[in-house]
């Protein structure tokens, strides 16, 4: 069974994007930075998890030569992983490697969990974060604190009507001011 880890970027007042709904904010890089997202792209292989809204952002930028030239060994990962994007409302998806999913999200992430040999990994994608934290099938949170303070925006887990508990597994601290904290359910 594979293991599913969703890898978010928050503000240090908690939001996930902005009031405008842009996470550009989100985006400090440096040479320590480039390196841990580079081994991440790079790292293990597994499925991409995405839903509309982000695929279409990550669509339009990772196969661009301007990605290719950025980040070379991210846009790498980023274009030969296997990605899944769930919507309603797209007809097609034209990034390579890309199945478009339009099932019941819970019932098709079980299913893709149970098939897996490698993990899969949530980039983004607020909305299916929150229902499938909801469904206990997020197996793993990484979550970015970023060291902006945005006043207003949407938070991760909205729209989540249950508490669920968590332990933290491991944090990081990064010269750009970020820190990850990664994050499991309790059982």
């Amino acid at each position: 069974m594979g293991k599913l880890t969703a890898f978010e970027h928050v503000s240090l007042d908690g939001f996930f994007v902005d009031a405008s709904g842009e996470m550009s904010w989100a985006h400090k890089r440096d040479a320590e930075w480039n390196e841990f997202t580079a081994g991440n792209a790079g790292g293990g292989g597994g499925t991409l998890l995405f839903g509309r809204v982000t695929y279409e952002m990550m669509a339009s930028f990772w196969p661009t030569p301007a990605a290719k030239e950025m980040m070379p060994d991210v846009a790498r990962g980023m274009n030969t992983m296997p990605k899944v994007v769930f919507s309603r409302t797209l007809e097609e998806v034209a990034w390579s490697n890309t199945t478009l999913m339009k099932g019941d999200l819970t019932s098709e992430v079980r299913k893709l969990k149970g098939a897996a040999e490698t993990g899969i990994v949530i980039l983004g994608s607020g909305t299916i974060v929150s229902q499938l934290a909801q469904a206990g099938l997020i197996d793993e949170l990484q979550i970015i604190v970023n060291p902006i303070v945005l006043g207003k925006g949407r938070t991760l887990f909205e729209g989540v009507t249950r508490r669920i508990e968590l332990k933290r597994t491991a944090s990081r601290t990064f010269g750009n001011g970020n820190v990850v904290l990664s994050y499991a359910p309790v059982t």
